[in-house]
């Protein structure tokens, strides 16, 4: 399918002098995983939070089915979240945390321990959330944004503290999710996980670097991603060659 899911038209992002985001644009279609790449303080996340209306950009708009994520119907439902501030009580055991959200959703509790059951936390769903390894919070809060059986995931940056068994669990979990229809928008800095996963790719360092195709960007694979990240978004402190 070719369906125009995310849309994202100009976005800028201003704080007093600092550009935090300049005039980015692209698409997400249906049914597609998309990695979102740039360096830490590229703009990944502000580009995101004024996805999900987080943020109110300087300029332009975004849109998911259509819409603004504010005037979205049942959104909460369609547009499944993993960000940093959209998180967990420590207090809670993961089991406990799930529960407060599906009750939040109207959704009863067989969904809790289906998603702990597909995230591979069923065995350790008693324990508090304080006690959790990084990598078991990044699959708690996949469970969470799996909850409402979301057509959309908007992840930002789930591979971060994920072991090497983790990292592979979690490119295939993805993939499995578009297998199923879903589309999938994650961030990430980590290039060669996103090679093996992205469908798409959209390249940020602080403007839009590109948009398109993973096989168009790599030439069907004949020039790495992480080469031509670094034509594309510069080296750290330089400007790009725009060769």
């Amino acid at each position: 399918m070719t369906d125009t899911v995310v849309e994202v038209e100009g976005l800028t992002k201003r704080y007093g002098e600092l550009t935090a985001v300049e005039d980015v644009s692209f698409r997400v279609a249906s049914g597609r995983v998309v990695g979102l790449l740039g360096r830490n303080g590229a703009g990944k996340t502000t580009t995101l939070r004024m996805l999900l209306g987080l943020a109110r950009p300087t300029s332009g708009h975004a849109t998911v089915f259509g819409l603004p994520y504010g005037e979205l119907p049942r959104a909460a439902h369609r547009v499944g979240v993993s960000m940093d501030g959209i998180g967990p009580s420590n207090a809670a055991t993961g089991r406990g945390d799930l529960r407060i959200w599906a009750s939040a959703l109207g959704l009863g509790r067989k969904r809790v321990d289906e998603v702990l059951e597909r995230v591979g936390l069923e065995g350790d769903a008693h324990r508090r959330l304080r006690g959790y390894s990084t990598g078991m919070r990044q699959r708690h809060a996949l469970a969470t944004a799996l909850l409402a059986d979301p057509e959309l995931l908007i992840l930002d940056e789930p591979a971060n503290g994920l072991d090497p068994d983790g990292i592979r669990w979690l490119r295939e979990f993805l993939r499995s999710l578009a297998d199923e229809g879903r589309t999938v928008l994650l961030s990430s800095h980590l290039l060669a996980e996103v090679e093996q996963i992205a469908d798409d790719i959209v390249i940020l360092q602080r403007t839009l670097r590109y948009s398109g195709t993973a096989a168009d960007l790599t030439r069907d694979g004949s020039v790495s991603l992480e080469d031509r990240f670094f034509e594309l978004a510069g080296t750290a402190g330089k400007e790009p060659s725009h060769a």
